[in-house]
């Protein structure tokens, strides 16, 4: 079935309090999305950050991020009053996160809203019941809060091996702190599901992402060390990235620790059954991110301050998504193999039977019509995107080619003028034989390197964000008329 999309985190979306929340606005752009035609809301990771901000660096695998708690919702429950949050400075610009100002002041507000919660309210006591997790991950959110933020290979021995007597004294000694971080994961998620529904009752599907990687620094690799390759203090003698390539001379150092695929063998892959399944709850869809790792994964030696110098080890293959599917006959799994695609990969990708990834900006550079991007040389098993979060918005792309590219994009997509070469692109992106294409918002505006969301192994990422009224009816009925156009409204809707 043919279908479309857009591609928006959370933390972009327009609002009051410095950062996107599942308030108001999130269901205002699902009412959008309806409104478009679309038929899927793509987000990126919703897990808790650490330092540098990235949805891809989280404390937690199955967590939410406190951050998108919207306080409206909280204040309607009798949970805080307005002037608590209202009067507050979240940052000086509407288009932008300021990350320092959201960790001063996010945690001091929940705080008051956990100080008005009832402990024994019954929806509370099901969901710490039947998320065991949160157990573990309330702990060590509280231990890193009285460490002051510091990674947990920092902390006493006694904290970092878990010894039960010191652990046990923690918790009798620090109940309430500990309770807190429980109360705000029961917010995140009862705020999470009732957008959910809001979303599928409107007919939108979510697209989540699934980071292959955990970070070192996370509950993850401190409560069940076993599933990783570290050491008996916890510290990882390999860690993931990238090789040197043609956008890197230094290659990515990502600094994850790499899992002990042998283990997770034995276990038949219990923990990503685990871990996928839960995702699937939480989305519609799944998208897995570096899905090359899968089949072979980069290792770096701990310590090292670049990626240039590592090696390739072969991944679990097959053998893990076997596992999936058997579980999990249903996952709807869409798998992110951008990268340098060997034979392997492209083996392991049509074994699975999972969508790819195809991106049309990829398609010009070499002026080559047998490129596989460009869109007649598709395929209707993948998702097709100008660009992901990852790259440039379009209109910034076209300052970046050199003239005769240019000339050849433009003339392939049929534009006849460069202030409509984003529109023109989003056109040819619907008309594909792809079944999913997938459109950044950015792109819909027309917007410029402002309003990149990532460069890899820069800083300064990961802050751009909607202005409120930003999206317009016009916009709306443009890309409804495109996906009428193309087959892209599903005949139910």
């Amino acid at each position: 079935m043919r279908s479309s999309g857009i591609l928006l985190p959370v933390s972009s979306l327009p609002g009051k309090t410095g950062i996107g929340t599942l308030g108001k606005e999130a269901y205002e752009f699902v009412d959008f999305l309806k409104a478009a035609g679309q038929t899927y809301w793509q987000v990126l990771p919703v897990g808790p950050t650490s330092y540098g901000d990235s949805p891809y660096q989280s404390f937690s695998t199955f967590a939410g991020n406190p951050y998108f708690i919207d306080f409206d919702l909280l204040s309607e429950e009798g949970l805080l009053k307005k002037e608590e949050y209202e009067d507050i400075d979240w940052g000086d610009k509407e288009d932008r996160i300021d990350y320092g100002k959201i960790y001063e002041n996010r945690y001091i507000v929940l705080r008051k809203a956990y100080e008005r919660f009832d402990i024994k309210n019954k929806e509370y006591i099901k969901f710490i019941k039947n998320n065991k997790w949160v157990d573990d991950y309330a702990l060590f959110m509280s231990l890193k809060n009285n460490h002051e933020g510091k990674c947990f290979l920092e902390w006493e021995k006694e904290y970092i091996h878990r010894d039960k007597k010191k652990i046990d004294e923690y918790i009798n000694n620090n109940d309430k702190d500990i309770s807190f971080y429980r109360f705000i994961q029961y917010c995140f998620f009862k705020q999470w599901f009732e957008l959910k529904k809001y979303a599928n009752d409107k007919g939108i599907k979510i697209i989540g992402d699934c980071p292959i990687y955990v970070a070192l620094d996370s509950v993850d690799v401190w409560s069940d060390p076993k599933l990783f390759l570290v050491d008996e203090d916890l510290k990882p003698s390999l860690v993931a990235g990238c090789p040197p390539d043609a956008f890197s001379d230094d290659g990515q150092l990502w600094g994850n620790p790499l899992y002990d695929w042998e283990y997770h063998d034995k276990t038949g892959y219990k923990w990503w059954i685990k871990r996928i399944d839960y995702a699937l709850k939480m989305y519609d869809t799944l998208r897995i991110d570096h899905f090359i790792g899968f089949s072979s994964y980069y290792a770096i030696e701990y310590g090292r301050e670049n990626g240039r110098i590592g090696k390739r080890y072969k991944g679990p293959g097959m053998k893990l998504f076997k596992a999936v599917k058997k579980a999990i006959p249903d996952a709807s799994i869409i798998a992110e193999d951008l990268g340098v695609l060997d034979d392997d990969v492209r083996k392991l990708l049509k074994d699975c039977g999972f969508p790819g990834m195809k991106i049309l900006m990829f398609a010009f550079g070499d002026r080559n019509p047998d490129n596989e991007y460009l869109p007649h040389n598709m395929i209707r098993n993948c998702v097709t995107y100008i660009g992901t979060h990852d790259n440039e918005p379009i209109m910034a792309y076209r300052e970046m080619l050199d003239k005769k590219t240019y000339s050849y994009a433009k003339k392939y997509i049929g534009c006849k003028s460069d202030k409509n070469f984003n529109r023109d692109m989003i056109r040819t992106l619907e008309s594909m034989v792809s079944d999913l294409c997938i459109i950044q918002a950015q792109d819909i505006l027309g917007l410029g390197m402002e309003a990149r969301m990532n460069l890899p192994s820069a800083t300064g990422n990961w802050q751009w964000r909607l202005k409120e009224n930003q999206l317009t009816k016009k916009d709306a009925k443009w890309l409804k008329s495109l996906a009428k156009m193309y087959g892209r409204i599903p005949k139910n809707k």
